[in-house]
């Protein structure tokens, strides 16, 4: 007669044999859509899902067009105080992507046990909040995940009119924002992350060539005549720098997306930071010559292109900056399809071209906000410091700790503590540290300053500014008078 143990026992081993049946029969379900080893062209371009893929997810859509103002940041900042900064908020973001990344894990691992099935369904941040915390968490999720996702896409669309501009200038910012609004709006075609393989790694590409680009340039250059480095000068323009750094290394509000397209998320722990380190290879030197070279100009000139001479070089990395631009408008508007797909009940439809069509509302209002505020750097550092700050850095720390908050929970985690770590105890100090730091550094004191550098641009520029921050056109000699 077996005891009541052997009996708690072999009931526990059933159970975890139909959950493994279970877990298998989706694996395999989603191994036949996996790219297949012969060689297919489709494959190779459109379908990813590797540890490799969503490393060059994850580095590309990590730095576009922020790797043209951290010039301007380090202008005032200083060098010191810009350098340091990039470090502490590339690690600090590299932690908090992985607890988004362990919430996920742990949010799938439950609903898994339901027998709930995602083969047609992309699990987003709000949602795994909603699982783990309830609605109310879900609803301040999708509002900061959304609103920072809508203004990350039009930076993009003002980065774009501002990089052509300079190759060519016969046609002013905002004609050319009407123009790339159109073309970027050709991104609701992409189904969804699995199908960014060949556009990851082109545009990573891309940023590589313009970093190393401005890095080279600004050397050759040398340092222009009567160069200044006052910064830091003043404290409202030392924390719009400071905010437009945590904006940088902020780009994780599409960390879960990227994660549901791998074949196996779990394996995503540490790709952010393995990104974050190649990022810096990019980040550190061109900002560094760049303000080496111009110092105190760069205050004036928030795009970096503005103050390199014209030549093929410059002319190349603005055309592939162009091109990672709407790569970059295409991850940062995808979750925003996905949400707009689930409030209209087009999620599930398998045909592009009506998820296509279904799309279009959302590229519209991101098309208009582009053309009332064209103001390129202070709008990063306006967006870091009341959106990003929430969205990528207190959001998740405070939902890890809420999640894991009783002993039950903690005992049960799909994921334990990372091997750095000493107990959950370390994991808290750590979580409550981000939480107060951004919370009184980046959204108080960054808030108050990007604010004030904001309002100022809309005094000086005004709404709907015609060429923001163009050179002004020589002003014709009067005729002499004749006597």
């Amino acid at each position: 007669m077996l005891s009541q143990k052997q009996a708690e026992e072999a009931i526990v081993a059933s159970f975890n044999e139909t959950e493994q049946d279970g877990n298998g029969k989706e694996e395999e379900e989603e191994r036949a859509e996996e790219p297949q080893p012969m060689f297919s062209m489709k494959s190779l371009l459109w379908h990813g899902g590797s540890v490799w893929d969503a490393w060059f997810s994850c580095a590309s859509n990590q730095v576009a067009q922020v790797l043209l103002t951290l010039p301007y940041s380090f202008s005032q900042l200083g060098m010191l105080s810009g350098v340091l900064l990039q470090l502490f908020y590339g690690f600090m973001g590299s932690w908090t992507a992985y607890l988004i990344s362990v919430l996920y894990v742990e949010y799938r691992t439950r609903k898994e046990k339901e027998n709930v099935s995602f083969k047609n369904h992309v699990i987003q941040w709000f949602e795994v909040l909603d699982g783990l915390l309830g609605p109310y968490w879900k609803a301040i999720g999708l509002a900061f995940n959304c609103t920072f996702l809508l203004f990350g896409s039009v930076i993009q669309l003002i980065a774009c009119a501002s990089n052509i501009y300079y190759i060519n200038d016969r046609l002013d910012k905002r004609t050319w924002t009407y123009i790339f609004g159109a073309c970027c709006a050709t991104t609701v075609f992409i189904p969804s992350f699995h199908n960014y393989r060949i556009w990851s790694f082109l545009g990573l590409g891309m940023t590589t060539y313009t970093a190393w680009y401005l890095t080279v340039a600004a050397l050759v250059n040398g340092q222009v005549e009567g160069v200044a480095h006052s910064a830091p000068a003043k404290l409202v323009l030392y924390f719009t720098g400071a905010t437009n750094i945590l904006y940088t290394f902020g780009g994780h509000a599409v960390t879960v997306e990227i994660m549901h397209a791998m074949w196996k998320p779990q394996k995503f722990k540490y790709i952010y930071l393995v990104a974050t380190l190649y990022v810096f290879t990019l980040t550190l030197p061109s900002a560094a010559a760049m303000y080496w070279a111009f110092g105190d100009q760069l205050l004036t000139h928030s795009n970096a292109f503005s103050l390199l001479p014209k030549s093929r070089f410059r002319d190349a990395a603005v055309i592939l900056m162009l091109i990672h631009q709407f790569i970059t408008f295409g991850f940062a508007c995808t979750p925003l399809y996905f949400v707009w797909e689930k409030v209209i009940g087009m999620h599930d439809t398998k045909s592009i071209f009506l998820r296509a069509l279904a799309r279009l509302p959302v590229v519209i209002p991101i098309w208009f906000l582009a053309i009332i505020f064209p103001f390129f750097g202070p709008i990063n550092s306006t967006v870091g410091a009341l959106l990003v700050s929430f969205t990528v850095y207190i959001i998740p720390s405070l939902a890890h700790m809420l999640t894991y908050r009783k002993a039950s929970a903690r005992q049960n985690a799909a994921e334990k503590p990372p091997f750095f770590m000493p107990s959950w105890t370390a994991m808290y100090v750590l979580n409550a540290f981000v939480v107060v730091w951004v919370l009184v550094v980046g959204f108080g004191l960054g808030g108050w300053a990007s604010m004030v550098n904001f309002v100022r641009q809309v005094d000086t520029f005004g709404l709907f500014a015609k060429c923001y921050q163009c050179p002004k056109p020589p002003v014709a000699a009067p005729p002499p008078q004749q006597h």
